[in-house]
């Protein structure tokens, strides 16, 4: 593809205000650790909530969206749909104990939460387990997506898109720290939310497609648009509907959907002014990431069955794409080339600035565990801040180039994101209930951690599990995983008493759960919170976001009724949800 001037000028602009923010960012950031990390803990709700959506809204996700859309139709979605429980969970119950913890990464838990050598040790391997591991696994998806971008609208190849986008990113994010991150957010979640919107605009009206009413009329589209899979498709109906929902939003760890909170989502509530700031930081970013912008995605996914209706037409349409990258997530990008000038820059422009939202995030965040819980925890206890500063932009540097690498050995995003749901498969129940048992151990969590690596491995790698039929492996994962760490935890002896307490008496968790120990700290009923009431918040929030996602499907589908009718459901459950708010802060 050729970029008109108009284009470019719109490109460097967005890169050009990127880097100045990062620039303004970094004298600021540079002061202290806290600083660098968590911009002080001073950052207001909706920033941080706005920032919560900008860093999901990566280069992959449609890229993801678009492949699910091609091969499963619209009900695929439902893989990552799922999550909304997980995240209006952390809303309701977590985030305020997050806050309430103060402590600077959520890595920091294990050592307040459990006691003696396991939890040291324990903190410094989930540094580099998840900072370094399951975070360069991430930041290569979103590299991916950018790659096959780099390829099919600019025919760059995977070590120009690579170079050019990283270097870029790396530099923004080691100068201005997180201040930096949170600052630009703002912006570039603006610029990709109206280039996701325009491309859906120019791909309904692509001639070939003719409209709305011709796309889901159309005999390679008409097949794809129900909202839940048919229970007669067995294999489809289990693995993206009944599963997700059943077992893997509560079961499995997911970067940005971690059960109980976790990752740069608990970074951000962390950063936040106070418990009341990070709930509704936290609400926004659900609300958002769920209702509001997957349609744009699912258009143009549906577009291009019209137009690319199969791999060979994406090959056919596209020859200088490598074979190990042609997949069905290169729908997404085919459909931006028939962009026209202006528009075109704006949505690469918009898809620049998902890239670097993303991964400035990821690269912060895991810089962070890397420095707080690893470098200054194990390596060098009394480090000055300058020198946990200087080591977070090196450690920036070194998980960007790590990533890069991983990253064209890649082929598909589906194929990232499956990898990681079963890496997590059943660890994420100890996540939800350690705030809430007190029976819960050190050994709990490093038995689940351990296996649940080692039953992914044997399912992908071996033919140990073969008489089991591919749709489930993953809630067979999370048996297995679930029965091992609660062998391990009756088997072993529970934290300390004094750890408990202290544990207790700062979160003040809420439950019976905490029976035994609850006696023993000095706090009294009256100080904890009400499940119940934060239970019914979750369930009414849950249902208000999903009757907002699909009624708005079923306004672009000109089904009015069904509309009208998940109108007032989201209306019905806003008022409840607005009745509770007061009681839940």
């Amino acid at each position: 593809m050729l970029l008109s001037a108009l284009d470019w000028i719109i490109i460097c602009l967005v890169l050009f205000i990127s880097l100045t923010i990062g620039f303004y960012a970094a004298r600021k950031s540079g002061r202290s650790s806290t600083e660098y990390f968590l911009s002080g803990k001073q950052m207001p709700w909706w920033l941080l909530g706005i920032s919560m959506v900008a860093t999901t809204f990566s280069t992959d996700t449609p890229n993801l969206v678009t492949d699910l859309v091609r091969q499963n139709g619209v009900s695929g979605n439902w893989v990552w749909w799922a999550f909304l429980l997980t995240g209006m969970l952390t809303v309701f119950v977590y985030a305020r104990l997050w806050r309430k913890s103060n402590i600077n990464t959520d890595l920091e838990f294990y050592e307040l939460r459990y006691g003696g050598k396991g939890a040291e040790i324990l903190r410094g391997f989930r540094a580099i387990y998840l900072g370094v591991l399951f975070n360069v696994l991430a930041m290569s998806g979103v590299i991916l997506a950018a790659i096959k971008i780099g390829e099919v609208m600019l025919g760059l190849s995977a070590l120009e898109t690579v170079g050019i986008s990283c270097t870029i990113t790396v530099i923004f994010s080691a100068l201005g720290g997180f201040r930096g991150v949170i600052l630009t957010d703002l912006m570039l979640f603006v610029i990709a939310m109206i280039g996701a919107i325009g491309a859906a605009i120019v791909a309904i009206n692509h001639p070939e497609v003719n409209g709305l009413s011709n796309l889901f009329t159309h005999e390679n589209v008409a097949d794809k648009l129900s909202f839940v899979p048919s229970p007669n498709d067995g294999s489809m109906f289990y693995a993206f509907f009944l599963i997700p929902l059943a077992v893997q939003w509560w079961s499995s760890w997911y970067p940005g959907a971690e059960p109980g909170g976790g990752g740069y989502v608990a970074q951000r509530m962390l950063a936040a002014k106070n418990e009341k700031d990070a709930m509704a930081s936290t609400l926004l970013f659900n609300i958002a990431h769920y209702a509001l912008r997957p349609w744009p995605w699912i258009l143009v996914g549906l577009a291009s069955l019209i137009v690319f209706p199969d791999l060979e037409s994406l090959q056919a349409a596209f020859p200088n794409v490598s074979t190990d990258k042609l997949g069905h997530d290169l729908g997404y990008p085919a459909m931006l080339t028939f962009l026209p000038t202006g528009l075109l820059g704006l949505v690469l422009a918009s898809l620049i600035a998902a890239f670097m939202s993303t991964i400035s995030s990821h690269l912060n965040w895991g810089s962070s565990y890397i420095v707080f819980d690893f470098y200054k925890r194990f390596i060098s206890p009394n480090a000055s801040e300058k020198s946990m500063v200087r080591m977070g932009r090196l450690s920036t540097l070194f998980l960007m180039i790590l990533s890069a690498v991983f990253a064209l050995s890649l082929k598909s995003a589906a194929e990232l994101f499956s990898i990681t749901l079963m890496f997590g498969a059943g660890t994420g129940l100890i996540f939800i209930l350690r705030w809430f048992w007190w029976r819960i151990n050190i050994w709990s969590e490093i038995s689940a951690m351990i296996f649940s690596g080692i039953i992914s491995l044997l399912f992908h790698k071996t033919e140990l599990f073969s008489f089991l039929p591919d749709v489930w492996s993953f809630p067979f994962s999370v048996l297995l995983t679930t029965i091992i760490w609660l062998i391990f935890t009756f088997l072993t002896k529970p934290e300390d008493e004094a750890t408990l307490v202290s544990f207790y008496e700062k979160i003040q968790p809420y439950g019976s759960g905490w029976k035994p120990i609850a006696p023993k700290a000095s706090i009294t009923e009256s100080e904890t919170w009400s499940m119940s009431t934060g239970i019914l918040a979750f369930l009414s929030a849950t249902f208000m976001v999903y009757s907002l996602l699909f009624g708005v499907g079923y306004i672009l589908y000109g089904e009015m009724i069904k509309a009208c009718i998940l109108s007032l459901v989201f209306l019905l459950c806003l008022l409840i949800l607005s009745r509770l708010w007061p009681k839940l802060t």
